[in-house]
């Protein structure tokens, strides 16, 4: 499986072009007519009433991705901050919303395409088939196929179908102010009580502006240019569908408008016919001009939503809630085939299946479910305060705002039709049933809200408790094993070692390529360059892939590019949640050498995990050493060399050191206890009375093939900067050796400098009562 890192090369004009491309679609271009035909004058109102509630959760939304820009938007917030099954009901919704709009969209687009061709139904079987569905059928393959393939400079190209439709409609507005009669618009006949109905139908307008937020990781300055991005797209299209439906229902008979799906093209035909430009009529220049305008809106919702939903297969992908395999890249094309595929499978079945309205509503409802979480998960993240949680937006008038935003948003859902709502809730149900029979025992966090009840349990009611119990996560949690990749010479043996921690412990291994890049270079320059950058990271992951296959493990893939390569390590293993790394030693790297203060920073401060930095001279797995005086570090090495022995089936022996005046019996005894208590009782015991540990290390290792040495009392510096037992082995030993160090609670000072009280005088006190001492392993 492959989980690419999204570089953030969006910027604020291309930000707001998804929300704005996105929702200047099929529903200004075809939904007026259905508007009209059901509330008359009021149609206005409910494109306006549409576009305050979507304000109310642009507003939520807009805090909630500036505190955590992450691909996947709506589906991460509700998942983070309402536990994952409230996530799984918001992904399963968001992604089939999507394609539903996007069946919509491409429905609209067959509408109008067919003004022009004039087809026929089609029939296959007992099955009729609409014009429009038909053309919409083979546009979908288009789309879905060019998402497939991926197209470069697709933002680019947004912008430009952004400028032409607000152009279009621009023109038609002017055009149509000049023939506007106010007094037209009150004679349409329509229905108050038809407003909420509309308003739920058209809401399908109004999809666009939280798809911003499933970009968010890859917004350049999320802090400032989301809020803009999602609230401004929002405020910019509310106004311009209430312009829009004022000047059309002014300026041209109502009867053109009512209940027709292409109601803009004809209404522009009729506006500019009225004109002349050397004796020649403009009513097909009218008419062209919207046809390509309704074609270009409906092409780019369609375009924005199979994006979009493919960022919330991602975020679904990292959480498990689905599969991970959804986000398996295309060797060739980059992109993440396999949901693209399935999702325009969806969206081809829904076309055929649905009409425009039956489309336009269910898209709509699932969106309601979602935007209505979301504000709720606003509440959650402000009430629960967890740690991280720092927007640089936040919602006004809280909390007014998000419970007016949820309220509105599972308002509007009664006014659907009775058929539709019986649909979603069985997709709620569906959505939750997945959660329990399927992610539940494979998704390893719970929700912050989960979290909050359950660690105050005396202050909340019983049915709070139980159920924050009942819909816990179940899974024991994965075992993550990171490996860093650079060296095609070196990398299978850094696999080979990070595949058997995996196998051991039925976990996954990470294959990290890290492309270094100069200061002087940005990010972005270079994120779709890096075959010409780093021409072996195919080779790299290629071969990373081939040896996990080997040992039958899972395998991701990562490349990330970095301007601090050594510091990306550290930064990687917590956003993968590693329980353990897996590196190569090299003379010239920061653990052997002078460094970067950077690069200093992270190792004196806790480790995010476990690490293991392996020194090659030939991988040889048969006979294992591992000295040991106890300590949490030479744990690390005894798991390292349990997973040797039985995936492998290495020879351990454990060695102990005591000075000369200690009894051999009392070391043997120790080391007997640690060695059944670590589940190596199997293992052959050797015990040394000297005090030349280096050389009774050396000595010893002569006889093996690897050795497995845990980290030193001494801090950093001293071990960086001055003699080392460690590293004065590592040097004169002639086998591999496998470093490993476990993340303690060390100050600053204590990392820098050497010691830890606690630890200290736990040994202190055990050599105390042992008299022995413990100086080869931490």
């Amino acid at each position: 499986m492959s989980d690419e890192e999204l570089a953030k090369d969006l910027g604020l004009l291309s930000a707001l072009t998804i929300g704005i491309g996105t929702m200047i679609g099929a529903g200004i271009f075809v939904l007026p007519g259905t508007a009209v035909e059901r509330a008359g004058p009021f149609a206005i109102l409910t494109f306006v009433i549409g576009g305050v509630i979507a304000i109310f959760t642009a507003l939520s939304a807009s805090e909630l991705g500036t505190a955590m820009p992450k691909s996947g938007g709506a589906y991460f917030y509700v998942n983070r901050a309402l536990g994952p099954l409230f996530g799984s009901v918001t992904g399963w919704a968001n992604w089939f919303g999507l394609a539903f709009a996007s069946a919509f969209y491409m429905y609209g687009m067959g509408e109008y395409i067919n003004t022009f061709a004039g087809l026929g139904t089609l029939a296959v079987g007992p099955v009729t088939f609409q014009p429009a569905q038909i053309i919409g059928f083979f546009g979908a393959l288009f789309f879905i196929g060019v998402n497939y393939m991926g197209a470069k400079e697709t933002g680019g190209l947004q912008i430009i179908i952004v400028g032409l439709l607000v152009g279009i409609l621009s023109v038609f507005s002017v055009v149509g102010l000049l023939n506007a009669d106010p007094g037209a618009v009150t004679q349409t006949s329509g229905t108050f009580g038809e407003i909420l109905p509309v308003t739920a139908i058209v809401f399908v307008s109004y999809l666009g502006f939280v798809q911003i937020t499933s970009v968010a990781e890859e917004i350049k300055d999320p802090g400032r240019n989301l809020p803009i991005a999602v609230i401004g797209s929002v405020v910019i299209v509310t106004v311009i569908y209430a312009l829009f439906l004022l000047v059309l229902l002014a300026a041209v008979p109502n009867e053109l408008v009512s209940g027709n799906d292409t109601a803009v093209v004809d209404a522009s035909e009729l506006l500019f016919g009225q004109y002349e430009i050397l004796g020649f009529s403009l009513a097909s220049f009218g008419y062209v001009m919207l046809l390509i305008g309704g074609l270009l809106a409906t092409a780019s919702s369609a375009n924005a939503s199979i994006l979009s939903s493919s960022r919330i297969n991602f975020a679904m992908g990292r959480e498990k809630i689905v599969t991970p395999a959804l986000n398996e890249i295309h060797p060739r094309f980059s992109t993440p085939y396999r949901s693209i595929a399935l999702t325009g499978a969806l969206i081809l079945l829904f076309l055929l299946a649905g009409n425009l309205e039956l489309l336009a509503t269910a898209g709509s409802v699932l969106h309601l479910i979602v935007y209505g979480l979301l504000n709720l998960a606003l509440i959650v993240m402000r009430e629960a305060e967890p740690a991280g949680y720092e927007p640089d937006f936040e919602v006004p008038l809280y909390p007014i705002v998000p419970i007016i935003g949820a309220v509105f948003s599972f308002a509007l859902i009664v006014y659907i039709e009775p058929a539709v709502i019986i649909f979603c809730i069985g997709f709620v149900a569906f959505a939750a049933l997945w959660y329990f029979f399927y992610a539940r025992q494979r998704v390893e966090t719970s929700g912050v809200l989960s979290s909050w009840v359950l660690e105050r349990p005396e202050e909340m009611p019983d049915f709070a408790v139980s159920a924050a119990e009942v819909a816990a996560p179940d899974a024991a949690g994965s075992y993550d094993v990171m490996v860093p990749v650079a060296n095609p010479r070196t990398e299978d043996e850094l696999i080979a070692l990070g595949a058997t921690l995996a196998k051991q412990n039925d976990g996954t291994v990470h294959a990290v390529h890290i492309v270094s890049v100069p200061d002087q270079t940005s990010l972005e320059s270079v994120s779709d360059k890096l075959d010409s950058i780093d021409p072996e990271t195919d080779t790299l992951m290629q071969g990373a892939r081939e040896m996990a296959a080997e040992y039958d493990v899972d395998l991701e893939t990562h490349t990330v590019v970095s301007h601090r390569p050594f510091d990306e390590i550290f930064d990687s293993a917590r956003r993968l949640s590693a329980d353990s790394v897996v590196m190569g030693w090299s003379e010239r790297s920061p653990w052997t050498s002078g460094r970067t203060s950077g690069a200093l920073e992270s190792l004196t401060t806790t480790l995010p995990c476990d690490f293991l930095v392996f020194k090659d001279r030939g991988l040889d797995f048969s006979r294992v050493l591992l000295p040991t005086a106890g300590g949490p570090d030479s744990d690390l090495s005894a798991e390292a060399a349990k997973a040797l022995r039985d995936v492998h089936g290495s020879e351990v022996s454990i060695l102990h050191i005591v000075d000369e005046a200690t009894d051999r019996a009392k070391g043997m005894s120790f080391i007997g206890d640690w060695a059944d208590d670590h589940g190596l009782g199997d293992a052959e015991l050797l015990v040394e009375a000297t005090d030349d540990v280096e050389g009774a290390i050396e000595r010893a290792a002569a006889e093996h093939s690897l050795l497995l040495m845990g980290a030193t009392r001494e801090g950093l510096l001293s071990r960086l900067f001055s003699d080392s037992l460690v590293f004065d082995v590592v040097d004169d030993v002639d086998c591999s050796v496998l470093l490993s160090e476990r993340p303690g609670k060390r100050s600053l000072r204590e990392r820098l400098f050497g010691g830890s009280t606690e630890k200290r005088s736990a040994i202190e006190s055990e050599e105390a009562a042992e008299d022995q001492p413990a100086e080869a392993d931490d």
